[in-house]
């Protein structure tokens, strides 16, 4: 675990990389990640956890299937919202979107159930942040 702070700013400038987090810090067994997000992710739900989001710089749209129906949330720079377990969400973002996510470390950004992976998708856990 790193010891020393970590500027989101330097972390988030380290790769290019669209929907391919990468985590910043630990808390308990929960990874940190921030992550630059463009254009549409895909539908897809965790079945045993919450979800997180902060928008850090840009907007947010998320698309949700709840009981009730379909609707959209939109989150403003500095907004927070979080998903529950179970439902099925897609995450589309505004060019120049950043956000950091909290999930359980091993927790895959494409969910226990999913749409098929389009290319410019990371399926991934996260991905180590590099010095």
């Amino acid at each position: 675990m790193n010891t020393e702070p970590i500027a989101l700013a330097d972390a988030l400038a380290s790769f290019d990389a669209l929907w391919s987090p990468r985590i910043v810090a630990r808390v308990n067994d929960y990874d940190v990640r921030v992550a630059k997000v463009e254009g549409e992710h895909l539908w897809h739900a965790h079945d045993t956890t919450d979800e997180f989001f902060l928008v850090l710089s840009g907007e947010l749209r998320i698309a949700l299937r709840e009981d009730a129906g379909e609707r959209t949330v939109h989150l403003p720079r500095g907004a927070v919202f979080t998903v529950p377990k179970g439902v099925e969400h897609k995450p589309s973002a505004a060019p120049g979107t950043t956000l950091l996510l909290f999930e359980p470390t091993g927790t895959s950004t494409v969910g226990d159930r999913h749409a098929p992976v389009p290319a410019h998708v990371d399926a991934t856990t996260g991905h180590a942040l590099e010095a």
